[in-house]
């Protein structure tokens, strides 16, 4: 095995850590002994528990952010829908329907800056009758909320709160204007004082270099996440992102392997694109990555809960939830 694979293997296995530097050097590495590599310090720090969770998109389009890879950004002209907040009778049917075949954990997500006032009251009534009908581990994506918020959400049996960073710090600038890393990081940290696990990670491909990958994973390291999405560019027509180049299946193995190396314990959950790889992200199952959302994303397909739950038994892999 390459020198600088196996090593940094050991030191991980063994409690280290790496450094940025250490990682932008192996980020290069012969790729199958790396995804080989990640794969057993995914094996050994994580066993062969694999969570899936579902997403809804509870609210769409008409946001007043200008994330220039989203669909559902009021700035730019796309083909996705636009619809209010939906109903407890929708969504508790929907978060029923997912937990019947066999996914425990379901995530509501809305469009816009923050979810607030009476809608947010009334997603909290819908998440009361999600756990008391259905019983499903709620998870939500409201955008840039405090720890008030937070609290009520967490009354409302809440369990985990997403707010991807997204990028870099250094990056993002280039993809978003009217908000603030600050303030990503600023949500994040407010839903953990109020209670709740937090799930944060990226979009691998929005033009940023490997180092600034590195960098969003060591970021996500030292805020201490434990689920982490990586999802991969899928160019969205009307946005300024339409015409960048996604990412070669490679390179997405690689990053799912070094993501590996620097967050050893880590649900890194495949996300958004993943129905762009050849495979699936059977290889990237195969390189470290642990969780997935499946089903649906947001305002594109994905891939179905029976095809996920198939592809995860011939692996070897036992479906559940991790607590992180």
């Amino acid at each position: 095995m390459n020198r600088l694979i196996e090593e940094s293997r050991q030191r991980v296995l063994a409690g280290d850590t790496l450094s940025r530097a250490e990682a932008i050097l192996l980020y290069s590495a012969p790729l199958d002994e790396l995804c080989a590599a990640a794969d057993e310090i995914r094996a050994q720090r994580c066993g062969d528990l694999f969570d899936l969770c579902t997403i809804v998109n509870g609210k769409s389009g008409r946001c007043s952010e200008d994330c220039k890879y989203c669909a559902q950004s009021v700035h730019y002209r796309t083909a996705a829908e636009e619809y209010p907040l939906l109903g407890g009778a929708e969504l508790c049917a929907h978060a029923r329907d997912s937990f019947r075949r066999g996914v425990p954990r379901y995530s509501i997500v809305a469009s816009g800056r923050a979810l607030g006032g009476a809608e947010l009251a009334r997603l909290c009534e819908s998440i009361r009758r999600i756990r008391a009908e259905v019983g499903v581990e709620v998870c939500v994506s409201l955008g840039l909320l405090g720890e008030a918020e937070f609290a009520l959400l967490r009354a409302a049996g809440v369990s985990r709160v997403h707010c991807n960073l997204e990028t870099s710090r250094r990056f993002f600038p280039s993809v978003c204007t009217t908000h603030s890393y600050d303030d990503k990081l600023a949500t994040l940290r407010a839903a953990r004082r109020a209670g709740m696990s937090i799930c944060s990670g990226g979009i691998i491909g929005l033009g940023e270099l490997a180092a600034d990958r590195i960098d969003l994973a060591l970021t996500l390291r030292e805020l201490g996440v434990r689920s982490v999405p990586v999802n991969f560019f899928n160019p969205i027509p009307g946005t300024p992102f339409e015409h960048n180049i996604p990412l070669t299946d490679d390179e997405k193995r690689r990053v799912v392997a070094v993501f590996r190396f620097l967050l050893p314990d880590a649900s890194i959950r495949l996300a958004g694109g993943r129905g762009l790889i050849a495979d699936r992200g059977a290889g990237c199952f195969r390189a470290g990555a642990n969780a997935a959302i499946t089903g649906d994303m947001l305002t594109t397909a994905g891939i179905t809960v029976e095809t996920d739950l198939s592809l995860l038994r011939e692996m070897g892999y036992r479906s559940g939830l991790r607590h992180e």
